[in-house]
């Protein structure tokens, strides 16, 4: 007979040390320090000897899933406190130059596409946010909270109701870089 659980685990690297308490987990390391609500999650988490592990009950195909998920968050947490996470946007402008500042907790997005009112992006997490000429620079240790800036500051500009092949101008993505 079969065990009713799945096991995995994770090599932690010099350096990082982390812990669960309740459901949290507390991932600490050079850069600072991600914090993560896993409480939600059916898991048994523990850290021994520089090894982290997870255990779920149950042999489903969706066990295995939510075991990859687990040891993926771990990870993008441990490389976020070694090394960081930096999104780089490009901002194209082909009708009407594009404004771009950061004012507070915000990023404000003027004359797009010639509007006369400011686009606002939210700025997510702990996460800081650069502007330099035609680019944005979106750099943290938060996978999550780097990649939901981003996407939020892209969402901003989204046209509706116009030809892309023709108003190409917005802020895009242009570059995902670890480190």
């Amino acid at each position: 007979m079969s065990t009713k659980y799945l096991e995995s685990s994770f090599k932690l690297p010099e350096g990082v040390t982390v812990r669960v308490e309740n459901g949290k987990l507390y991932v600490e390391g050079a850069k600072g320090r991600v914090v993560k609500d896993l409480s939600h999650i059916p898991a048994d988490m523990k850290v021994e000897n520089g090894v982290f592990y997870a255990r779920l009950q149950g042999r489903s195909r969706k066990t295995r899933a939510l075991l990859g998920t687990i040891i993926s968050i771990v990870k993008n947490a441990v490389t976020g406190v070694t090394k960081g996470y930096t999104y780089r946007l490009k901002v194209v402008s082909s009708h009407f130059p594009i404004t771009v500042k950061v004012v507070g907790r915000e990023v404000l997005i003027e004359n797009f596409i010639g509007e006369r009112y400011a686009r606002r992006a939210e700025i997510v997490g702990d996460v800081k946010v650069t502007v330099k000429q035609d680019e944005v620079i979106v750099s943290g240790i938060d996978k999550e909270a780097v990649g939901q800036t981003a996407a939020n500051i892209e969402q901003a500009t989204k046209i509706s109701r116009k030809d892309p092949r023709k108003f190409l101008d917005g802020i895009y993505v242009a570059e995902k870089v670890v480190g």
